[in-house]
């Protein structure tokens, strides 16, 4: 969850083929010497509730104010946009807390420029983006001898990846649920069932959007982005539609399992019914007996008399034909198979 206490944090990567600088800083005015050098500079901004660090991101890369308005707006689609010499694309980045229940979502917006991309995240605990972290302390890496827009790539893909993991996760939830749910289909299924569905609604307003954010980056006619690495956007490109196609199978497996559920839930009720309606059925002719021969009438006085209630073994007689009558109506519903 977000912390509101967190105070925004800024890292700055520079690097080259054979040069590499990290560190902390507290001003993005401290980032200014970097701006002009012919190397890489990330720069990170963790936490997007410090106004005073977009009006100086603004004054020190120019990065229009409607660009700015798109990075503070955290429940906007993904989606990719040319403006004033720069490119902005807004994704998800999607991750399990620690104890692998909890979906965690989290925008990340981009602004690539000349030589430097700029990152903002929320503030959310953690990030996806520390094997490219990783991969650029490494000296000799090959990724440090690329260009900026080939770090956005390395980036997106790191989150396209954690899709795939996000999309495994809930297929190993579901078939833990397929399990029991016909075994023991009580509510607490249905409540892991409902909370599959909205991890998977989350994961579809999340992946179809930025599949045509990453078709627009890859077919733009920008120089911010250069001809060898199209083809790496192209890839992610195919790669979302992938965990995209996955989700929607996920989907339609989870409202299969929500239907199974309903149909399990019904068909005990209807057992249930069924063995009431039978205990109904077989007491309704014994009452009816009980009834017979409950009435308080003097048989001495009448003339139509009831010899029974005056014979020694009157009683054992109507015990045992309410015997006879319940084991009759058992076998003719056991004949008919309705038990």
């Amino acid at each position: 969850m977000k912390d509101n206490n967190k105070k925004t944090l800024i890292t700055v990567l520079d690097y080259d083929a054979n040069t590499f600088v990290e560190k902390t800083v507290t001003d993005v005015k401290d980032c200014l010497p970097y701006k002009d050098q012919p190397t890489v500079t990330w720069i990170n901004v963790d936490g997007l509730d410090c106004p005073e660090v977009m009006a100086k991101l603004n004054e020190v890369y120019c990065v229009h104010h409607l660009l700015i308005e798109d990075i503070l707006d955290i429940d906007q689609r993904p989606k990719m946009v040319e403006q004033d010499g720069h490119v902005f694309l807004a994704a998800k980045m999607l991750f399990y807390a620690a104890d692998g229940q909890t979906l965690l979502e989290e925008q990340v917006s981009f602004i690539l420029g000349n030589n430097f991309l700029i990152t903002f995240q929320q503030g959310v605990e953690g990030d996806v983006f520390e094997p490219v972290r990783q991969r650029l302390r490494v000296g000799r890496s090959r990724l440090r001898s690329h260009g900026a827009d080939h770090l956005l790539y390395e980036l997106l893909d790191a989150i396209t990846d954690k899709y795939f993991t996000v999309v495994d996760k809930v297929g190993e939830r579901l078939e833990k649920l397929d399990d029991v749910l016909l075994k023991h289909p009580d509510p607490s299924v249905l409540k892991k069932i409902g909370k599959i569905k909205k991890d998977l609604l989350v994961l579809r307003r999340s992946v179809w959007p930025l599949r045509d954010a990453i078709h627009s980056l890859a077919h733009s006619d920008t120089d911010l982005v250069h001809d060898e690495t199209r083809a790496y956007f192209h890839s992610i490109h195919d790669h979302v539609i992938q965990v995209a196609d996955t989700v929607e199978i996920l989907r339609d497996t989870t409202s299969g399992m929500l239907d199974i559920y309903l149909s399990s839930v019904s068909y005990r009720l209807n057992e249930v019914m069924k063995v009431l309606t039978i205990i109904a059925t077989v007491f309704m002719p014994l009452t009816f007996i009980a009834g017979l021969y409950g009435m308080n009438f003097n048989t001495s006085a009448s003339p139509y008399n009831m010899p029974e209630l005056t014979w020694p073994f009157g009683y054992v007689m109507v015990l045992g034909v309410m015997l006879c009558i319940v084991i009759g109506m058992l076998l003719f519903f056991k004949n008919k198979k309705w038990i």
